[in-house]
């Protein structure tokens, strides 16, 4: 394998997508010294596969906001590497989305999956539709005119979304309340992320928060240090903050700030419990400051 080729190829095949090309880059420079160690594999182009998608689907959503006007966004489905299963990835609704950030996720997908050994593919997808500021109604009809165009193109044994940035369970509950109306088929696994109450797995707000919490202890046991009377900063206050904050402060660390769009809110003396429940509150009012 010869990164700068493929990159040179990759780059005048995909101007200006920043994003995807740095990604490709970074785990192409990863793994090239081992990859070339082994012939079958560019005998067989195993990496010119890897980095392109197989498939991107772009399509309109055109819904109506409280005031009665239409709005159009975009709407997005990256189905990156299907080699060893459906693809699975979250959904994005922010409005920095495009089909490079997308891209950039979905081929990093595939390898988080594989690697924590799930049989699932890499996917990724979303819209440029920005959440912040909008009713409980307009995010409703949002997603049901963004299942309208997505249902085409997922099922349970081919492309299992889930939530992202700006997609939680109250958005996949929407979401998938729509996929179930349009298939007419219910319990259909095609969605992940959903409330205990329609088929969610217990733990699962928790797991992304709680997760990230025990790698850095196993990093940190690596190293012979605890994290117990660690400080500790994180980016973000949606569900990943909230569940990171949680086992945090259960592991004896103090987390003295979160953040946000708009800057980073110190906690000189540590987080308490009421404040990471307000982290939900917070999150829910689709506004960026408390």
């Amino acid at each position: 394998m010869n990164v700068e080729k493929i990159m040179a190829d990759l780059e005048a095949k995909h101007p200006g997508e920043s994003e995807y090309l740095q990604a490709v880059r970074e785990v192409l420079e990863s793994i090239e010294e081992v990859y070339n160690q082994h012939p079958e594999f560019e005998k067989a182009k195993i990496v010119e596969r890897m980095v392109e998608p197989e498939r991107i689907f772009t399509f309109r959503v055109t819904w109506i906001d409280d005031k009665g006007e239409v709005q159009t966004n975009l709407g997005y489905r990256v189905q990156f590497n299907s080699a060893i299963g459906p693809y699975k990835g979250g959904l994005r609704f922010h409005k920095a989305v495009t089909p490079s950030m997308l891209k950039f996720l979905g081929f990093e997908q595939t390898f988080k999956n594989a690697l924590t050994t799930l049989p699932m593919g890499g996917g990724k997808g979303g819209s440029d539709f920005d959440p912040v500021g909008k009713s409980d109604a307009e995010i409703m009809r949002f997603c049901q005119a963004f299942m309208l165009e997505l249902r085409h193109n997922i099922g349970p044994d081919q492309d299992v979304p889930a939530g992202d940035v700006g997609v939680g369970g109250r958005e996949i509950g929407y979401l998938n309340g729509m996929y179930q109306k349009l298939a007419r088929r219910y319990h259909t696994g095609v969605l992940t992320g959903k409330g205990e109450t329609w088929g969610g797995s217990i733990l699962r707000p928790e797991a992304t928060g709680y997760g990230a919490l025990y790698f850095t202890q196993h990093l940190l046991h690596k190293a012979g240090k605890d994290i117990k009377g660690m400080k500790v900063a994180l980016s973000g206050f949606g569900n990943v903050a909230w569940g990171a904050s949680k086992k945090a402060v259960e592991l004896g660390a103090k987390v003295v700030a979160i953040s946000g769009p708009d800057g980073v809110c110190e906690i000189p003396e540590g987080i308490t419990p009421e404040m990471i429940d307000y982290m939900l509150e917070m999150r829910a009012s689709n506004r960026n400051k408390g």
